[in-house]
């Protein structure tokens, strides 16, 4: 029986124009790459330009956190692992990592909250049932997989002490 693992959702290059005067990937270029991973992963589940034609839904952020983990540096080739954490009716809770090809360590994390909508209303809808067949397939496939360590994190100082 295979080892469950995330899927992999987006490989690629930093490009030059991606990376700040340190020499490291800006931070707005995390949430790029971590958005093309989305996307794939509604291409993965039937909401593929196909099935957003069908269906009439895409998939909306309702949140995200970004975690920034190690440097990410010009030339270097960069994927995303995907992993569904949860599900219900109309949301998927999503968990994102950045990798180095090959290497387990993660270079950035980001938790999402994402929303099926239905774009001729731009309101929130129950999955269709062909893409609800998918999320309970690729949730069962990763339901045995560690919660990684960034989920759930708060955002925040500790209390001043007086």
């Amino acid at each position: 029986m295979p080892t469950p693992s995330a899927l992999t959702t987006y490989q690629t290059p930093i490009l030059a124009e991606w990376v700040d005067y340190n020499g490291h990937l800006r931070d707005a270029f995390y949430l790029l790459i971590f958005s093309f991973a989305s996307d794939a992963l509604m291409d993965q589940l039937g909401l593929d330009e196909a099935g957003r034609a069908r269906t009439g839904h895409t998939l909306y952020t309702l949140e995200c956190h970004l975690n920034f983990l190690d440097e990410v540096k010009l030339g270097e080739t960069v994927e995303v692992h995907t992993q569904v954490l949860a599900h219900d009716h109309k949301r998927l809770h999503i968990h994102h990592s950045l990798h180095r090809l090959g290497v387990a360590d993660a270079l950035a994390e980001s938790e999402q909250m994402l929303m099926n909508i239905d774009v001729s209303t731009s309101r929130s809808a129950i999955f269709d049932a062909q893409v609800m067949q998918q999320v309970h397939m690729l949730s069962a496939a990763h339901c045995t997989l560690a919660i990684p360590a960034c989920v759930g994190r708060t955002l925040g100082l500790p209390p001043a002490r007086a």
